[in-house]
C-alpha cells in the first residue's frame, strides 16, 4: 500500500508538472521555420517568438533581420509597426537596412578610410551624401547580407552567431559575432550583440529597423511624437560626416529633450537639417552608466508607445527622408517618403578617424557589448 499511495503521489506531481510546463509554453512560445532559401542553396530559418500579451516578433538568420514586430494598439488591436518584406526574395533585395542587424560599423565612414595603430585600411564608398562619397553600414556586404547561423534560447529568444574573416570589407581582424534578440513578458524586445577579435578593429554593431507606429505603412510618421533623452548632437559636413564639433539642442529645431511632434520643426531653416534632407542625425544621449532611456516614441491616434533603453553614447534618428515610394515592401505597399523612422543606438560616426569621440576600437582580449532594449505599451 506504501509503495501504490507513493506512485499515485509520483503521479500527481508529475502531472501538475506536466500542466505547469503546459500553462508556461502559453505564455511564451517560439517556433522555427524555414524562410527560403539563399541563391547558392543554403537554407535560412526565421524564427518567431511570442509572449502572453499575444506581441509577436520574427527574426530570420539573414541580416539577423527582424522580421516584423506586433503590437496592440489602444484598444487591444494589433499591427506589425515595422516595414520590410513579406518572403525571403524581398529581404534579399534589401538595400534601406530595413530590420537589419548592420556590421561592422553601422553609420558613415569619411572618404572610406581609417587609420588604426599606424596603419591605414581602405572600405568600399558606398553612400555619397551631398555628392560626396563615404563608407556606410559596413559596405557593399555588411552584416545585413550575410547568412548567420540562429538557434533558440532558453528565454523566448533566438541568439545568432557570424563570424566575419579577417579583412572582410577592408576590416582588419577575425570576428566573431553574436546577436540575441529575447522578447520578455514585460513587452520588451531586447537586442543585444557581442564580439571579440584576434586582431586590433573598429566596430559599431547597430540595429536599424524601422517603425510606424500607426500600424499603417502608407501613413506618415511627422505626427509621431518623440523625446530624445540627449542635450547635444553631432553636426555635420555636406556628406553627412560629424564635423568634431558636440552642439548643444536647445534653442533648435534638434531639440527633443521634450517630447515633442516631429513634423512640427522639420522643414525649419537650419542648415542641420537642410543637410541631412530632414533629421537623419547622431544625438549625444546623457551621460550614465549601464542601460538607461534613450527615446521615447509615441503615436497619438494609435496610443502605442515604444521606449528605447541602450548602454550605448550614443542615438541617430532617421526620418526616412530617403524613402520615395519605389520600393514596394510587405503586401506590396510602396513605402513613400518619411512613412517610418529609425532609432538606432550606437557609437559616434566617424569615431574611427575623430580621436576625441568615444573609441571604437575592438583589442584581443576585449569583448564588444551592445544593447537596445525596445518596451511596447499603449496609451
Amino acid at each position: 500500500m506504501k509503495n501504490s499511495h507513493l506512485m499515485i503521489s509520483a503521479l500527481v506531481i508529475g502531472l501538475a508538472s506536466c500542466q505547469k510546463n503546459s500553462s508556461m509554453s502559453n505564455i511564451s512560445t517560439e517556433k522555427q521555420e524555414v524562410y527560403g532559401k539563399m541563391p547558392d542553396g543554403r537554407e535560412v530559418k526565421i524564427f518567431t517568438l511570442t509572449n502572453k500579451n499575444g506581441l509577436k516578433a520574427r527574426v530570420t538568420e539573414y541580416g539577423a533581420i527582424l522580421v516584423s514586430m506586433e503590437t496592440p494598439d489602444k484598444s487591444g488591436k494589433l499591427a506589425d509597426i515595422t516595414h520590410g518584406y513579406d518572403t525571403l526574395d524581398g529581404w534579399l533585395t534589401n538595400t534601406s537596412y530595413f530590420g537589419s542587424t548592420v556590421g561592422r560599423f553601422g553609420n558613415r565612414i569619411k572618404d572610406g578610410k581609417f587609420t588604426l595603430d599606424d596603419k591605414t585600411y581602405t572600405l568600399a564608398k558606398n553612400d555619397k551624401p551631398g555628392g560626396i562619397p563615404c563608407a556606410l553600414h559596413g559596405g557593399l556586404k555588411g552584416f545585413d547580407k550575410v547568412l548567420w547561423s540562429g538557434k533558440p534560447t532558453a528565454t523566448n529568444g533566438v541568439e545568432l552567431t557570424y563570424v566575419s574573416k579577417d579583412g572582410e570589407e577592408g576590416y582588419p581582424g577575425k570576428l566573431t559575432v553574436k546577436v540575441t534578440y529575447t522578447l520578455t513578458e514585460a513587452n520588451e524586445l531586447k537586442w543585444e550583440a557581442s564580439a571579440t577579435t584576434d586582431t586590433p578593429t573598429v566596430l559599431n554593431i547597430v540595429h536599424h529597423s524601422y517603425w510606424n507606429l500607426s500600424g499603417d505603412p502608407t501613413k506618415p510618421i511627422n505626427d509621431h511624437e518623440l523625446m530624445l533623452a540627449a542635450p547635444n548632437f553631432l553636426p555635420t559636413d555636406a556628406g553627412l560626416i560629424p564635423t568634431g564639433v558636440i552642439a548643444p539642442v536647445a534653442d533648435t529645431p534638434m531639440d527633443f529633450t521634450k517630447s515633442k511632434v516631429i513634423g512640427e520643426r522639420v522643414g525649419a531653416d537650419f542648415e542641420a537639417l537642410k543637410l541631412g534632407g530632414g533629421y537623419d542625425h547622431c544625438w549625444v544621449l546623457e551621460k550614465g552608466d549601464g542601460v538607461r532611456l534613450a527615446a521615447r516614441l509615441k503615436d497619438p491616434k494609435s496610443g502605442r508607445v515604444m521606449e528605447i533603453s541602450t548602454d550605448q553614447p550614443a542615438i541617430q534618428f532617421y526620418g526616412g527622408n530617403f524613402l520615395d515610394g519605389k520600393t514596394a515592401g510587405k503586401k506590396g505597399v510602396q513605402y513613400a517618403h518619411r512613412t517610418a523612422l529609425c532609432l538606432e543606438t550606437e557609437g559616434f560616426p566617424d569615431s574611427p578617424n575623430q580621436p576625441t569621440f568615444p573609441s571604437p576600437v575592438l583589442r584581443p582580449g576585449q569583448t564588444y557589448k551592445h544593447v537596445m532594449i525596445h518596451k511596447f505599451s499603449a496609451e
